[in-house]
């Protein structure tokens, strides 16, 4: 057989691909020979002779098949962990936003003296230990225990 590294490069340009995404008809490898110019190659091209081979995609259907496997809550055993259970979880992350927002109700408490200093210290250590769930329960609680002062308001 010829030899159409030529043609396969020139073919490359013409069309705009690599050279390994070049396809010659080797039915017409005579006739592809033969075409040495652009011209030439652009004429092989109409042809059909020369193509361009569409680029390989990675297809998505497996990982949405696994992905649907994990939801449902297989393929989630030990030997598939990495990373510690903490890591694994967005408990820290919700953790802070709670203790967050406790801190920051705690401290304009505090400054609009609905809450005094000593009780103040007493629902943040609390608050750190993890009492409340929720800024409503941390209220909740201020109520029951008759720690804030409603009076003023």
């Amino acid at each position: 057989m010829t030899d159409l590294t030529n043609q396969k490069r020139i073919a490359a340009q013409v069309l705009g691909c690599g050279v390994n995404r070049v396809w010659l008809n080797p039915e017409a490898a005579a006739d592809i020979a033969v075409a040495i110019t652009r011209a030439d190659i652009r004429e092989q091209i109409e042809l059909g002779n020369i193509k361009a081979v569409p680029v390989k995609g990675v297809s998505r259907g497996r990982a949405r098949v696994r992905d649907a496997k994990r939801k449902y809550g297989h393929r989630k055993g030990y030997g598939k962990r990495k990373g510690k259970q903490g890591a694994r979880n967005p408990s820290k992350e919700q953790w802070m936003k709670k203790i967050r927002a406790l801190r920051r109700r705690l401290k304009e408490l505090r400054a609009d003296g609905s809450l005094d200093k000593s009780a103040y210290c007493k629902v943040y250590r609390k608050a750190k230990g993890g009492e409340y769930r929720s800024v409503a329960h941390l209220e909740a609680h201020l109520e029951s225990e008759k720690l804030i002062k409603r009076g003023e308001e």
